[in-house]
Formats: C-alpha cells, sequence, structure tokens
C-alpha cells in the first residue's frame, strides 16, 4: 500500500511540475512576445500622436534597462532561495508566491491604470515603473525556484529524468501554445475588433487569462510537490554576478559558446518578436496569425524528438551549422514573401524548424563545458556555469524588447494604427529590422562558433577520460576536515564487499589500458551477471561525473580513495544505459545502492561492461595495503572481497 501511495505521489508531482512549466512558460511568451506589442498598439490609443511616441520610447526604455539591470540581480535572488528554510522547503513559496504576485502585477500593466496614461501621464509611467518591477523581481523568484526545484524532487538521477522531460513537454506546449491564442482571446474579449487587431479591453482578457493560468498552476507546484530535505542541498558559497563573468573569463570554450549563444539568441527574438506586428501592420491580417502560430508550435515540438538521432548521425557541430543554413534560408523567404500567407507561412516554419536544435547544441555544449573547466580550472563550477544560458536569454530579451518598441515608433505602428496607416517607409524600416539584424546577428554568431568553438563530443570524452585518470586530484570537500576524520577513524583493517554480482577478475585482464597497467592503481575487476552497484564499504560521494554517470570515486571514512568504473570506454554512451542514486558529499553506508546500468545498452553500443575497482594512493591519503580475501570465482554483492589493513 506504501508503494503505490508513494508511486501515486511521485506520478502526482510529476504531473503538477509539468502543468507549472505549461504556465510558467505561457507567461513568459506573454511577456516576452506579446506585450511590447500591447504597449505600442494599444496602451496609448487615447494620447496624441506626439505624446503617444513619447509614452512608447520611454516605456520602452525602461523595460529595457531594468531587464538588464536584473541580470545582476538574479543571482542574489537564487542565493535568498537557497536560505529559505520554511516547513514548505525552500522553493515552493517562492514558486507560489512569486506566480500569484507577478500574475497580478502583469494583468494591472495590460492596462492604462484607469485612464492614467492620458490624465495623469508622469504619474502613470511612475506607476508603471513600480508595477514593473514588483513583477519582474517576483517571476524571477518564481523561475529561479521553479527551475532549481529538479535536484529537491528527487535524489535518482532517473526520476529527475521524468520529471525533467514532463516538464519539457509543459514548458514547450505553454510557449507555444499562447501564440496560437493570442488573438481569438484578444478577439473574443475585444468590444471593437479594429480590423481584427482588438482593442484594449480584449488584450486585458488575453493577459488576465494567461495570468490566472500561471497563478493556478504556480499553486498546484505548491500543493502537489514533494521537496526532500537533504544536508547536500545546503548552499555553502554565494553566487554573484561576478563569479559568473569571472567562469566566463577563464573558461575560453564557456565564453565562446556564450558569445555565440548570446548574438543568435538576440537575433533570435527580435525576429520572433517582430512577427506578429508583421501579420498585424503588413499583411493586415492579425488573425491569421494563430495559423501561423499552430503550424510553428508542432514543429516545434517534433523537431526536440529529432535531436539525439541527428546529433548521433552528423555530430552536434554538423548539427549546427546545417541548422544555420535551413534558417538563414527560411528567413530569406519570409522577408521576400510580402502579403502571401503561403509564402509567409513557408518561411517561418522553416525559420522555426532547426531552432530547437540549435538550442540543444548550446545546451550540450554549455553543459559540456563543466567539465572543460574542471580539468583546466582545477574545480568545478557546475552551478556558476549553468546559469550562463538563462542570463543570456534574459539580455537577448531586453535588447529585443527595445528594439521592437524603438523600430515600432520609428514605422508607426504605435496608437492604434493598421495596416493602410503604415507608409513605404516605414515599411522599410520595420522589415530592415526584421530581417537583416537579426540575420546579422545569427551570422556573426555563427561566425564565432566555427573559429572559437572546439569542444565537440570528442573532446569532451577525452577530457572525462583525463578527470577519470587524475580523479582523486579533484576531490570534493574540506582537505582539513577530512584528514581530522581520517585520522579518527583510522582502524587496523576495513573489509571492503563486492559492489556488484558477478565473477570477480584480475585487473590487468581488462581491456581497458590504464586499469590494467595499474596507473588507475591496484585494484579488482568483477564481470557483472546484474546491473546494480552498491555501496562496499561506508564512506563519502567525492566523485560522481554526473554528465555520464559510469563512475563514482568514493572516499572510506577512514581516508582511503577508490573508483568504481562501469565498463570500457562507456564515457561515450554520455549516461545512457545509467542510473545515479547519490551525488558528490553524500555519505552512504556498507550496502546502500549507488547506481544502476544496463548491459545490453553497453553492448550494443559495442562496449565491455566489466566493473573495475582501483584504489588510489597519493601523499594525501593513509598508507595501507589490499589484502585479497577472494580474487576469483563468482561473488554477490556483499561478499567479503578485499581487507584494507592500515600501516
Amino acid at each position: 500500500m506504501d508503494a503505490q501511495n508513494t508511486k501515486a505521489k511521485t506520478l502526482n508531482s510529476r504531473i503538477a511540475y509539468s502543468f507549472g512549466a505549461f504556465g510558467h512558460d505561457m507567461f513568459y511568451g506573454m511577456l516576452s512576445t506579446y506585450f511590447m506589442m500591447f504597449v505600442t498598439g494599444h496602451l496609448f490609443n487615447s494620447n496624441a500622436g506626439g505624446e503617444a511616441a513619447r509614452m512608447v520610447s520611454f516605456i520602452t526604455l525602461t523595460i529595457m534597462v531594468l531587464r538588464i539591470a536584473e541580470l545582476v540581480i538574479d543571482p542574489f535572488i537564487g542565493n535568498i532561495i537557497d536560505k529559505t528554510d520554511t516547513k514548505w522547503g525552500h522553493f515552493k513559496p517562492w514558486v507560489v508566491g512569486g506566480g500569484v504576485i507577478s500574475a497580478i502585477a502583469i494583468a494591472l500593466l495590460f492596462t492604462d491604470l484607469g485612464g492614467l496614461t492620458y490624465k495623469n501621464p508622469m504619474l502613470y509611467l511612475f506607476l508603471f515603473a513600480v508595477l514593473y518591477i514588483v513583477m519582474d523581481i517576483f517571476y524571477s523568484f518564481n523561475d529561479v525556484a521553479f527551475w532549481s526545484m529538479i535536484p529537491a524532487i528527487s535524489f535518482d538521477s532517473a526520476e529527475r529524468e521524468k520529471t525533467a522531460t514532463f516538464a519539457r513537454v509543459g514548458s514547450t506546449l505553454g510557449g507555444q501554445l499562447v501564440g496560437v491564442v493570442v488573438m481569438p482571446l484578444v478577439l473574443f474579449f475585444s468590444l471593437n475588433s479594429n480590423s481584427g487587431n482588438g482593442d484594449g479591453r480584449g488584450w486585458f482578457g488575453f493577459a488576465a487569462t494567461v495570468a490566472i493560468i500561471a497563478a493556478v498552476t504556480s499553486i498546484g507546484v505548491g500543493i502537489f510537490t514533494h521537496e526532500k530535505k537533504n544536508e547536500l542541498r545546503n548552499n555553502t558559497e554565494n553566487t554573484t554576478f561576478g563569479k559568473v563573468m569571472g567562469v566566463l573569463v577563464k573558461n575560453d570554450q564557456l565564453m565562446a559558446i556564450a558569445l555565440t549563444y548570446v548574438l543568435y539568441t538576440t537575433g533570435i527574438q527580435i525576429m520572433n518578436s517582430f512577427q506578429l506586428y508583421y501579420f498585424t501592420y503588413i499583411m493586415g491580417k492579425a488573425s491569421t496569425y494563430t495559423l501561423y502560430a499552430l503550424i510553428n508550435g508542432l514543429i516545434g515540438v517534433i523537431t526536440v524528438s529529432l535531436f539525439p538521432g541527428l546529433a548521433k548521425k552528423f555530430s552536434r557541430r554538423r548539427v549546427f551549422f546545417y541548422s544555420i543554413l535551413v534558417m538563414m534560408i527560411g528567413l530569406v523567404i519570409f522577408a521576400l514573401a510580402g502579403h502571401s500567407l503561403t509564402m509567409v507561412i513557408l518561411g517561418g516554419a522553416i525559420f522555426m524548424l532547426p531552432q530547437p536544435l540549435i538550442f540543444l547544441v548550446v545546451l550540450m555544449i554549455i553543459t559540456d563545458s563543466v567539465e572543460y573547466g574542471q580539468l583546466k580550472l582545477g574545480h568545478r563550477d557546475e552551478g556558476v556555469t549553468l546559469s550562463v544560458r538563462p542570463l543570456l536569454d534574459k539580455f537577448g530579451g531586453a535588447v529585443a524588447g527595445g528594439v521592437v518598441g524603438m523600430t515600432a515608433t520609428a514605422a508607426g505602428m504605435i496608437s492604434g494604427a493598421t495596416a493602410d496607416q503604415i507608409t513605404a517607409h516605414g515599411t522599410s524600416i520595420f522589415k530592415l529590422m526584421m530581417f537583416a539584424v537579426p540575420a546579422i546577428l545569427i551570422l556573426l554568431g555563427t561566425f564565432v562558433f566555427s573559429r572559437k568553438v572546439k569542444l565537440d563530443e570528442k573532446m569532451h570524452a577525452q577530457i572525462v577520460d583525463e578527470l577519470e585518470k587524475t580523479w582523486h586530484q579533484h576531490l570534493e570537500g574540506d582537505d582539513e576536515a577530512l584528514s581530522e576524520t581520517a585520522t579518527a577513524e583510522t582502524a587496523a583493517s576495513l573489509s571492503f564487499t563486492a559492489p556488484v554480482d558477478g565473477k570477480l577478475l584480475p585487473l590487468n585482464s581488462v581491456s581497458a589500458p590504464a586499469f590494467a597497467n595499474g596507473s588507475m592503481g591496484e585494484g579488482i575487476a568483477i564481470k557483472p551477471t546484474d546491473g546494480q552497484i552498491f555501496a562496499p564499504v561506508a564512506g563519502t560521494i567525492v566523485a560522481d561525473f554526473p554528465s555520464t554517470r559510469h563512475a563514482l570515486g568514493i572516499r572510506t571514512d577512514n581516508g582511503i580513495p577508490f573508483l568504481i568504473h562501469v565498463g570500457v570506454d562507456t564515457i561515450k554512451m554520455q549516461g545512457t544505459g545509467f542510473v545515479s542514486y547519490v551525488e558528490n558529499g553524500q555519505h552512504v553506508e556498507a550496502g546502500d545502492k549507488l547506481m544502476e546500468f544496463w548491459s545490453p545498452a553497453i553492448k550494443e553500443a559495442g562496449h565491455d561492461d566489466t566493473v573495475m575497482i582501483a584504489f588510489t594512493k597519493s601523499d594525501d591519503t593513509p598508507s595501507y595495503e589490499l589484502k585479497f580475501v577472494k580474487n576469483d570465482g563468482l561473488v554477490d554483492h556483499g561478499d567479503e572481497i578485499i581487507q584494507i589493513e592500515n600501516k
């Protein structure tokens, strides 16, 4: 019965988190893409033309400055969340509170605050700035807390991957659906259709609907997900904007892919933000944007599923270049489409097709740069490194919002204007900013990628292999504390048991040269008959190879480090077929389950599944000697195979 209840709670948690991602990305899509459409086209309809243009310019500048300033604030938000300790957990109070407060604020921002835009413009501008700051800060709390929750929901990597997959589906659907429903909802709530563009009341109805969905799904996350408490999650070091920049400067591959991505994402967000403007002010058919958004949404969902196969067949680097080529073709078709709905949809679909692929290539390279930095700098900056991509997205969004607002003002696409009122000069300005500027930015990013980004799958495998060989030089933890622990807990001998069921083999018989020739240290091997690895002794996880999950470094309670390595060349599998149940810094007792692996997957990839155990010695480890109690024949996990004797 308990197992059934646990299973039901786990499923409820996944579903709630997925719906949370759905509402979260609907909100973000509305804020990043459609809020500026409301500001430029409907918010100042009651103001005189010149005053309306000035108000739009001021609002645009305010939003851009505040969103760029938020980049410095975001790391501090993460620190506040980490230090939050309530009976509901670290993250859920901010997910719920941030979600509800930002939802209320965004709904108010989609109004003229009772006519203040024309009755008292200066008071409106002041209140707008206050409301926007409140909305932006609380949305950031919600955003950071929500995407930081996965490690707190489960310590099981398999469950984390399932939760993340559910969330990815929810976020993709939410982000794409908001484009599908924007004009139908605007027109449904509008008193005046305004040639298919809707009115201020309609835009408020759209915003209120999305805000309610975002708030309700945030509350659902708070009710149905369950954070697991563990000392591992206690924040021991503050992240600052300066530290993020410091890691960028020192890690040249992270810097290269960051520069690539900031150029690319800025160009993409400018182009994407202009699309509804194109349908409204160039084609004069805002209602047909729904069909366009629906097709692009379906393409986005399908393309994500193609990435693993394409990356395996062509390599990530080639996927990136082919995707850019396809994107440029789509951009040219769109730019030349004119008023042809068929050509606009075709160009837009081709432009959209490779976007998820490029995002995933960049995400994989940023993730791999964690190990690159670890090898180069001698320490692992995982949290700081992975925070770079969201910061770049926000910077690109801030710049895109500013460009859109200023372009709309210059092109005359403000204050209830229609397609018939846009001059040829205005159209030229708009098309230059919608097509030429993004193309230049994307191509500049591609140039940087081609010249500076060298970190591919092969290079990453070599890096992990090198880290594996020198793993004992990169141990996590306080050396002084570990030394004291080792001294306090040193015993005459320590029983070391088999970590897996199988047949014992001499370590020098394995096909991995570094293990066979003794470079990795003295030890033993086991040809497994089962895919479960258990702790052979009490100790602390000091190396967990999170991107590949094929090995674990453990330090016994009396200070002796050893490595459990599953398979030969399995780092090339990039974690496929492996599930880890532990994390760096976690203490385990003898017999605790550490990981699982699937031998058929290893063999299908052309690798040997032999499990190798190697003990390392250095100036920092106690003096010891291995006495092999058993070195051949079949064993079950938990059977004693080695006595570790302290000298």
